[in-house]
């Protein structure tokens, strides 16, 4: 009788000590599941084409300041403080204040500017290219250093043509992507009223 005892408590003990490997095995796949799982979010994050040329300008200063002068430079900025009030995407064929296309940027829009000297058939192109679609904001921009500047939030392509396809990589990659600091705030509804 001592002997069945002590039989079934060894059983008991190795039937113990199996559930205790399954717990571990299970909690291990679950742990690994996880890491696999953020391993895969980061590569998908980070595997966004590198466009040739594209300068990315780190950690941007953000804040609402309706007073702001930015100095006289032939690049927009690609971030900072600016004014409380965005500029409403689309299409303008006169300069915007740049304190309000800043804003725009910090909600995910990419804005384009381009050399108002550029011929009207590159212009109408670029149109072409904003018309109807989201987070997209175009506009010339006096003093400009390229015939054309995509500038995103923290992100900046210069082109000088239009025909250029890293134009259209840029929006792609760029429009409400990862740098966007209030991603999906409205792009809509702000300052201005665009052509299209």
């Amino acid at each position: 009788m001592a002997k069945r005892k002590s039989g079934r408590k060894e059983q008991r003990r190795k039937d113990m000590q199996q559930q205790k490997r399954r717990r571990y095995i299970m909690i291990g796949v679950a742990i690994g599941a996880v890491v696999l799982a953020l391993a895969a979010l980061v590569v998908i994050r980070s595997s966004g084409q590198d466009i040739e040329g594209v300068f990315s300008f780190g950690t941007q200063e953000r804040g609402h300041d309706d007073s702001i002068i930015y100095e006289e430079a032939n690049l927009p900025p690609v971030g900072g403080v600016h004014s409380p009030r965005w500029q409403t995407c689309g299409i303008y064929e006169q300069a915007i204040d740049t304190k309000n296309g800043v804003h725009s940027m910090e909600h995910g829009a990419v804005w384009i500017t381009y050399n108002p000297d550029l011929p009207v058939a590159d212009v109408q192109s670029l149109q072409d290219l904003v018309r109807g679609q989201s987070y997209l904001l175009l506009s010339p921009y006096p003093d400009l250093s390229s015939d054309i500047v995509l500038t995103a939030w923290g992100i900046q392509l210069e082109a000088d043509s239009v025909n250029d396809e890293r134009i259209a990589q840029f929006v792609n990659q760029y429009r409400l992507g990862p740098q966007t600091p209030e991603f999906g705030a409205t792009c809509d509804g702000g300052v201005g009223i665009p052509v299209g």
